[in-house]
């Protein structure tokens, strides 16, 4: 028995739990609150995708078998039933020698999404056998989920459910209509994992956390079913689609689901709550929340929805909310997927991430497409280096991954670099990778240390891909410097993914054209793995959305008394931005394959373009440019190497012999020698054990002169000589 039950619906991801009931439940802790959480979604998937989720589904005489594809499913059926389970249990890592007969031809039943492998091939010759498996075995599930879309649910989706329902629902009519319907396929076995958690759990308050429009259905489902069978339970919403959406909701019905939603931050909000329905006797008079404090809460009072903020409780700190726990979570049960053969791209589907946060909010928050008016941007605080890397050492303890995904909107520069410095000094075996700005502070040195500390992968927006542009969009970058960065942090061996967009407001034809040649070269060159075109959505708190005019874009806006994010909108150009889609994406696909660099852009397009503007060799004559070599003095010199080997030696010259060492450094790749005069070779020995990575010393560029100018002469020279450069590139670090 616990007092809160956390639920996420489904449907989010596959191969990892989404942390924000983690989040939550790490928080309850710090306040000896009991929780049990819950990912209804990976339970409903893990029972559907099974024999006997199988057997129910081909044994039911509900449905209809329209296309050639389905009929094909359907009469291959005992060969579904004889390999889902042993498919499922080498997706969840459990049965890995499955991958040599996955990849031969005469062991999963192969439909429609196995078509694209005839011309697909060539794309598995960097793929290790486990990966090709798993792609194999995705396409299986995908034949099976568009079966299962066609004859038995048509919401169905791996990670959305009833997405149609959530996106843009300014009024609350149609999710209402179909919530008054009989329960779909899915919803029957989700509210029956349901009801059997609630009876064993007993809790008093149920939080259910709605983090896009494809969780949506699925929340309210639950909540109904709770409020019928269960009506003395309080039910709450929080998450990042009310946070976004529902902030002018209006509509009452609303309420004969939920009893509260929250806004924004949920740690307080939810504390309240506890407060208000397990230690308040009145929780279960319709008048209780009468002098009671809440913290950005919706809730329903004389029949009226109503927006409480009356407490004078400050929101934690992010150094107060306690380390995510992932108890009660099944695990084991997450199936990593590989859509596209792709090892950047399969970072969001492949693998089990444990989910931090480096920062709350942007410490940019300037982008004109961005929600930088809500408090999940504007709040910037970043969390401390040392406490998360303690947060990273807990979860390693408590659920034996590694691996983690810090989930910042731009996680920054500096404090990635702190993390990265303290991960090597307690001499930590993780792998990690976040979103950033592509902002020059990512020197190639920074780029290696956080190479050196686990750091596999980074995304970040590229966005159109045009100065213009991005300038109008405040990105403050330009493609130039994406460029360099993207070089940095390839040279590095970390993979990069852009996140593109096209249809910006003013965004000319001429424009997007050259943006796709941009891409086309930045992959080309090798400096760009992965990529994802968005058309772009004018949100209701971003700066185009609450200044429509001066972007130049007319809103469609209709009533809003439920959900208000996208808003539909006319571009003063004219354009229609929409028929660019096909095209971008499927020279991305083929890019992100490493071919079709050769075609012409309009080959890519079923109409006629303009010709790219942009020279053919734009970005790789930008990467030839001299880069400033001068060093601030306050820049902060670290060695992540090893102590180096030496033996002196005699070296004479027209009757003068002097004393001479050769170092050697030995790391993880290759051995390299230096010559130094002996009395230089045991100053250098002596400041690269100071300035270790291990070592708490911290030496500024400026230290390290005068250290050095302490002894000798001509810093500069000796600074930029040969045998320093060459130990640059295995360690010595300018920061």
């Amino acid at each position: 028995m616990k007092d809160i039950l956390l639920i996420t619906p489904p449907f989010t991801q596959l191969n990892t739990p989404y942390p924000a009931t983690a989040y939550i439940k790490g928080f309850l802790n710090t306040k000896n609150i009991s929780a049990f959480q819950m990912d209804l979604g990976i339970e409903v998937i893990v029972e559907l995708f099974s024999k006997k989720g199988l057997i129910e589904i081909f044994n039911s005489s509900n449905f209809k078998l329209p296309s050639s594809n389905s009929q094909r499913i359907f009469a291959l059926k005992n060969e579904y039933l004889k390999t889902i389970d042993p498919v499922i249990a080498f997706l969840q890592g459990k049965n890995p020698t499955l991958a040599r007969q996955i990849c031969q031809d005469n062991f999963l039943p192969e439909a429609s999404r196995f078509d694209q492998l005839d011309d697909m091939e060539w794309a598995f010759g960097s793929m290790g056998i486990q990966d090709k498996a798993k792609h194999f075995a995705t396409l299986y599930l995908e034949d099976l989920s568009d079966f299962i879309k066609e004859c038995v649910d048509e919401n169905f989706g791996f990670s959305r459910y009833a997405e149609r329902l959530g996106r843009s629902a300014n009024s609350f009519d149609e999710m209402y209509n179909e919530l008054q319907k009989n329960l779909t396929y899915i919803d029957k076995i989700a509210i029956k994992i349901l009801e059997e958690k609630v009876n064993n759990i007993q809790p008093k308050l149920v939080l259910i956390s709605v983090p896009f429009p494809g969780n949506l259905y699925s929340a309210f489902r639950c909540s109904q079913f709770i409020k019928q069978h269960f009506p003395e339970i309080k039910i709450s919403m929080g998450g990042g689609f009310p946070n976004t959406e529902l902030r002018d909701l209006k509509d009452e019905r609303v309420f004969e689901f939920f009893d509260f939603i929250t806004l924004d931050d949920g740690e307080l909000p939810v504390e309240l709550l506890y407060k208000a329905v397990c230690h308040t006797e009145r929780s279960r008079s319709a008048t209780f929340t009468d002098n009671l404090e809440f913290k950005r809460t919706f809730l329903l009072e004389n029949n009226k929805v109503v927006y409480k903020n009356n407490t004078t409780k400050l929101d934690y700190k992010q150094a107060q909310v306690g380390t995510p726990d992932y108890s009660d979570l099944y695990l084991d049960n997450y199936i990593s997927v590989i859509e596209i053969a792709n090892p950047m791209h399969s970072l969001w589907s492949d693998g089990r991430w444990n989910k931090l946060t480096m920062a709350h909010g942007c410490y940019w928050g300037k982008c004109t497409f961005c929600d930088i008016s809500l408090d999940y941007i504007k709040l910037y605080e970043p969390v401390a280096a040392k406490l998360l890397v303690d947060r990273m050492e807990e979860l390693i303890a408590q659920t034996g991954e590694n691996g983690f995904h810090f989930v910042d909107e731009a996680a920054p520069p500096a404090l990635m670099k702190e993390v990265a410095l303290e991960i090597l000094k307690r001499n930590l075996a993780v792998t990690w990778w976040t979103n950033i700005r592509f902002e020059k502070s990512f020197t190639k040195d920074l780029c290696i240390l956080l190479s050196a500390s686990g750091c596999i992968a980074v995304s970040g927006g590229l966005e159109v891909a045009s100065d213009r542009l991005l300038e109008l969009i405040k990105k403050g970058v330009t493609v130039e410097q994406v460029a360099q960065v993207t070089s940095n942090f390839t040279e590095a061996g970390v993979m990069v993914h852009a996140y593109l967009m096209y249809g910006y407001p003013t965004q000319t034809v001429q424009e997007t054209i050259d943006s796709l040649e941009m891409v086309r070269q930045l992959f080309e060159i090798g400096i760009l793995q992965s990529g994802f075109w968005h058309q772009f959505a004018m949100t209701a708190h971003s700066p185009v959305g609450m200044f429509p005019e001066e972007f130049g874009v007319i809103p469609q806006q209709n009533e809003i008394t439920f959900a208000n994010n996208d808003i539909v909108f006319k571009d003063k150009t004219g354009i229609n931005h929409d028929k660019f889609s096909f095209g971008l994406k499927k020279s991305l696909f083929n890019f992100m394959h490493s071919i079709g660099f050769e075609f012409p852009l309009q080959d890519w397009f079923d109409f006629k373009i303009p010709r790219t503007t942009i020279n053919s060799e734009y970005i790789y004559n930008s990467l030839q440019k001299e880069i400033e070599f001068s060093i601030k003095p306050s820049a902060r010199i670290v060695w992540i190497g090893g102590k180096p080997i030496s033996e002196t030696f005699s070296k004479s010259k027209k009757g003068t012999s002097w004393q001479m060492q050769k170092l050697t450094f030995h790391d993880k790749k290759q051995s390299v020698e230096i010559i130094l005069e002996d009395e230089k070779a045991i100053w250098l020995t002596l400041i690269l054990e100071q300035i270790a990575v291990a070592n708490d010393k911290k030496m500024t560029f400026s230290d390290l002169k005068i250290n050095y100018e302490n002894q000798f002469q001509d810093f500069e020279l000796f600074w930029y000589s040969k045998p320093i450069n060459t130990i640059r590139d295995i360690g010595l670090l300018v920061l």
